[in-house]
């Protein structure tokens, strides 16, 4: 085992109607890393003309959802009244703290065409403090994000700090997450300065103390170690993500997520009864509890729960 990479995850990878999705977090061996409590790459896939993305409308709470496409778009509308088309290297955070809910789909301008959808949904957990924060959705173009393009290396910090700069979006807990292309052969130093990081591949190779690594594997790295990642020949692209511990584990239940189980009892019973509000301009769909629901037992740091597939 390579000693700068004490763990690798795979992903578990599911077909939902022709389109693969590659879940890396949470894992049999990792439950979080930094705040990064739920991570899927969305693609590649192509949707033909006629087709397209129908996430009807479906609660969270205790998190914040984070959508990243690096192709394609997707249509958001929220309980609060957000409504706009999600578009590559642009950051959409859904703060959910005490409950939202939000649909993702196509419009009909993008089921006349063929597109291509590729990217990231990932779940923030909040800090115990903010767990019942009020619900939130900020947009930030890819223009207002800061990059750094020098010796090899095309990085979007998206959020959090990191390489001396610093991103817009505002965060409950420290949290580093960013879009790197690197040349290749290029080098990326892995700043230090946050308690946990990881690395998802996305395309490529990279090399770590001699060892290379591919794609669809998320490198986790110790604390504190000053390390860089080498592209292969043929040049890579790499999430990095991760952040401050977490101050505590956290329970998930479906698209719930909080360190407190009888919260979930009580979103499981809100949302039953209808209670957690309206999807302006797509009322009249929604996701409704699934039967085989059960209540999961408590997780530790490390420890990934059990239970039912979360719809981002």
């Amino acid at each position: 085992m390579n000693p700068d990479v004490p763990l690798t995850l795979l992903p578990r990878a599911h077909d939902i109607g022709g389109f693969l999705v590659r879940r890396a977090l949470p894992s049999a061996q990792r439950q979080m890393i930094g705040p990064f409590i739920f991570y899927d790459q969305m693609g590649p896939g192509e949707m033909l003309v006629g087709q397209g993305l129908d996430v009807r409308p479906h609660p969270h709470i205790g998190l914040a959802t984070v959508t990243y496409l690096f192709d394609g778009s997707i249509f958001h509308r929220d309980s609060l009244g957000s409504a706009l088309s999600i578009e590559p290297g642009a950051v959409n955070w859904m703060t959910a703290g005490s409950g939202i809910v939000h649909s993702e789909r196509s419009t009909h301008e993008d089921r006349a065409r063929q597109q291509r959808i590729f990217g990231i949904q990932s779940w923030v957990a909040l800090p115990k403090s903010a767990e019942e924060t009020a619900p939130a959705f900020i947009h930030h173009a890819a223009a207002t994000l800061p990059t750094l393009d020098a010796e090899g290396i095309q990085l979007r910090l998206i959020a959090g700090d990191g390489w001396g700069l610093r991103s817009p979006v505002e965060t409950a807990w420290g949290t580093i997450y960013a879009d790197v292309t690197l040349a290749p052969n290029a080098r990326l130093p892995l700043p230090d300065q946050h308690e946990e990081r990881a690395a998802w591949l996305l395309s490529g190779e990279v090399e770590v103390a001699g060892d290379r690594f591919g794609p669809g594997q998320m490198l986790l790295f110790r604390a504190g170690d000053a390390l860089a990642l080498r592209a292969g020949p043929a040049g890579a692209r790499l999430m990095v993500l991760g952040g401050a511990a977490m101050d505590g584990p956290r329970h998930i239940w479906w698209n719930f997520v909080s360190s407190s189980r009888e919260r979930l009892e009580q979103a499981k019973a809100d949302w039953t009864a209808r209670r957690m509000g309206l999807v302006p301009g797509d009322e009249t769909e929604w996701i409704p509890l699934p039967e085989n629901a059960r209540v999961q037992a408590a997780t530790r740091p490390g420890e990934a729960p059990t239970g039912n597939a979360p719809v981002a």
